[in-house]
């Protein structure tokens, strides 16, 4: 089976090329550019160094999420454009899946950790040893429900994610499982892994591992930053301040977070 793999779910923008489980090229990069100016041009690079006719091409698999608002809606619109184009169907991969299989192999528990902003983490904790068995669905708590979780398995564990800075410290102050965190060319989400985790499902579940590229939505667990706040500032009575900008402007003035876009 031939698969092109996007991810732009997170800060790595990626797409790679696989055949018959062969990884025949991977383009990534994480930097301070929108995915929607390095997405489209790495894969077509990949597609002229790999000389591959997207014809031959079987199905095309993406990171569903959770993750990026804006990298999910840039991933989605650019595999749904190349699948309607090509008329070929979308494999979609669930976003933490995809990162905790990274770590295929290891007799830990996997637990990759996606920065949610406001003291939360999309995650999910998975065993990678033989075949992938996920013990906790991905999902978006706060990161102290996430260490409670882990402490009361008693099991070691391997962090990895965008999170991993961010949460470190209380991790190692208040996990007391023994626990690591992966290498940086493992931490974070990988096109490669998108492919090889598409072709697993597929495996397993045959066609329901598909959807056409007319049906295929991000999923993004939470709502996003523009929908809480119009949600806030209506349980407020604020939403009059909220339309004319000002509410926005008074909490950046008082320093109050406000929750990214990102996220």
């Amino acid at each position: 089976m031939k698969i092109l793999a996007i991810e732009a779910s997170g800060p790595v923008a990626g797409c790679a090329l696989t055949d018959g489980g062969k990884l025949i090229g991977e383009f990534e990069i994480n930097n301070k550019k929108t995915h929607s100016q390095t997405l489209l041009p790495m894969m077509d690079d990949l597609k002229n160094r790999a000389g591959c006719d997207l014809e031959s091409l079987d199905a095309i698999a993406i990171t569903k999420g959770p993750g990026s608002f804006t990298g999910l809606r840039i991933g989605a619109a650019t595999a749904k454009g190349v699948a309607l184009a090509l008329q070929l169907p979308i494999i979609p991969v669930p976003t933490v899946d995809a990162l905790a299989f990274n770590l295929y192999g290891t007799p830990a528990l996997v637990c990759p950790i996606m920065d949610a902003r406001r003291q939360q983490v999309y995650t999910g904790i998975y065993e990678e040893e033989a075949t992938p068995v996920t013990l906790r669905g991905q999902c978006a708590i706060p990161i102290a429900d996430l260490i409670a979780d882990l402490n009361e398995r008693g099991r070691a564990v391997i962090f990895l994610g965008d999170g991993v800075p961010v949460y470190r410290t209380v991790l190692d102050e208040e996990l007391t499982v023994p626990h690591s965190f992966a290498p940086s060319h493992l931490s974070l989400q990988r096109a490669a892994t998108v492919a090889a985790l598409a072709e697993y499902l597929v495996e397993r579940d045959g066609e329901k591992a598909m959807v056409s590229a007319d049906d295929f939505r991000p999923e993004y667990l939470r709502k996003s930053q523009a929908e809480r706040q119009m949600e806030e500032a209506a349980g407020a009575g604020e939403m009059d301040a909220l339309a004319a900008g000002r509410l926005v402007k008074d909490r950046k003035a008082k320093n109050e977070s406000l929750p990214g876009d990102a996220r």
